[in-house]
């Protein structure tokens, strides 16, 4: 039997109705057989074209309010019939069974309902039964049958319908059944995880891919999946990429630690910051926390947490970076950040952000709850004689928000709410430490009276020992360890302040 079918039949059956219209018409055209119920069957009627009410081929009304109105043998077998198998063409003859060829139906919208803060009962209603089961049954038939499960795919049969003159190939039946199979998928994940609260069963659906360039490296390949304009208007410059993403996420996260202080500026290098500062003007908190790393700054994502005005942009225009971040930005500014044609210029919306991380794990997944847990004065406890001043408390919490974002093994040093610098993802604390104080010292920073976060406990006295030398006044860290008092004694014998959070910032 050839593996090409011409539509002689057509069964329709939507909630939304947008674009429907040519193709009911175009069918008609090709005097396809339409079969529809409900509010389909009023529309297709409405435009002057014959339908077969699906009551006439069950002898059965709609029941139940609406809950039932194409689940019948009549109307599934016609679909799920195989056309090369004598027993089912017999039996379509002995039960006087109607030949399906095409099925264009859609789901009841259960995502848009959740969203819309309907009551249970509302959203109970919107779970598709006879849509569903229309979409499967059809979609497990595609040697026979053609399945529409979505608007999106109304241009692509208009063109077979058009085109090809109804026919359709075997490889366009099952294109359409794979699609229509993620339709249903996607929309039984939405169900499924508005009932759960097993939180050791993970399902997620997500339709919106985005292919990159390449991955991490440009013989990988790369996507994205996610609402990537939902987040951001993209004002300028090229596609970003993977690491772009990766940066730009790392940005988000940071920015959003120091979201209700005064002005603050970051830049990131490889996910972790290089430099921040936080003053009374935008321009100043960028040049200080440019001063923080101006030779890690090169090529790297720059996110602030107000408005970027013009003369913050004419520092930034001097400065080779990727990407450019803020909540909003002066006509004037825009205009000048433009001026290099592959800068990445990126208003970022208040978007509500996942409470979960994941990320792929020998041969699954590992998933945690997202570290929203951020340092604050009322949460310190001080632990030595000496009790940090005003403004050490001050750095210290800035310091910790950096610290909680860069990775571990982590040391961050700061001084009157500017990073200095830091250690990132070294094997040994000691050696963050020591990578910090040269950072710091190479760009001439005085680090007397500076103060020094650390992302977990100190086992020993050597890091407080080191940090106090170079002249560090006052020491946040969670505490926990066995050993804190080694610590404890160091400082109060040499004269440094020490508070414990009891909270610990791994960042792997």
């Amino acid at each position: 039997m050839t593996t090409t079918k011409t539509i002689q039949s057509a069964l329709i059956s939507v909630f939304d109705k947008t674009g429907l219209e040519s193709i009911v018409k175009q069918l008609h055209k090709q005097n396809v057989t339409l079969y529809s119920t409900g509010g389909t069957e009023e529309f297709i009627k409405n435009l002057g074209i014959p339908v077969v009410p699906v009551e006439d081929v069950t002898s059965y009304p709609s029941i139940l309010g609406g809950r039932v109105k194409t689940l019948h043998p009549k109307i599934f077998g016609g679909i799920l019939n195989r056309q090369d198998h004598t027993g089912d063409i017999e039996e379509m003859k002995a039960f006087e069974i109607p030949q399906i060829d095409l099925v264009i139906v859609d789901l009841y919208p259960f995502e848009k309902t959740v969203a819309s803060g309907a009551s249970e009962e509302d959203i109970i209603e919107k779970i598709d039964i006879g849509g569903i089961s229309l979409i499967r049954a059809a979609a497990k038939n595609f040697k026979d049958t053609v399945i529409v499960a979505s608007v999106n795919e109304y241009g692509f049969l208009l063109n077979l319908l058009t085109t090809q003159n109804g026919e359709t190939t075997l490889e366009q039946r099952r294109l359409l059944a794979t699609k229509a199979f993620h339709v249903s998928s996607h929309y039984d994940t939405a169900i499924f995880n508005y009932f759960n609260t097993d939180e050791t069963v993970y399902k997620e659906s997500i339709d919106n891919g985005q292919v990159l360039r390449y991955g991490e490296n440009p013989h990988q390949k790369g996507f994205f999946f996610g609402d990537f304009d939902k987040m951001f208007t993209k004002l300028h410059g090229k596609e970003l990429s993977y690491n772009n993403l990766l940066d730009v996420d790392a940005a988000v996260n940071l920015i959003l630690e120091f979201k209700e202080n005064e002005p603050t500026f970051a830049i990131l290098k490889h996910n972790n910051a290089c430099g921040l500062a936080t003053r009374s003007s935008m321009k100043e908190a960028y040049l200080d926390a440019l001063a923080g790393d101006p030779t890690s700054a090169f090529g790297g994502v720059l996110i602030a947490n107000g408005t970027i005005d013009k003369e913050t942009a004419l520092e930034i225009n001097q400065l080779f970076c990727e990407v450019v971040i803020a909540p909003s930005f002066e006509e004037d500014a825009v205009t000048i950040l433009q001026e290099k044609k592959n800068r990445i210029i990126l208003v970022q919306h208040d978007v509500e952000l996942p409470t979960k991380q994941i990320r792929t794990c020998l041969n699954g997944l590992l998933i945690q709850d997202k570290n929203n847990t951020t340092d604050n004065k009322e949460g310190l406890k001080n632990v030595t004689l000496l009790s940090p001043t005003n403004q050490e408390i001050e750095d210290l919490i800035f310091a910790s928000k950096i610290c909680k974002n860069t990775k571990s093994n982590t040391i961050v040093l700061a001084k009157n709410g500017q990073l200095i610098a830091s250690g990132t993802g070294q094997t040994s604390r000691v050696d963050a430490l020591k990578q910090a104080i040269e950072k710091a010292n190479s760009f001439q920073f005085d680090l007397s009276g500076a103060v020094m976060a650390s992302d977990a406990f100190f086992p020993f006295p050597d890091c407080v020992a080191i940090a106090h030398h170079a002249g560090i006044t006052a020491v946040i860290q969670p505490g926990g360890s066995i050993k804190d008092e080694l610590s404890i004694d160091y400082c109060n014998e040499n004269k440094i302040a020490m508070v414990f959070t009891g909270t610990r910032h791994f960042k792997h």
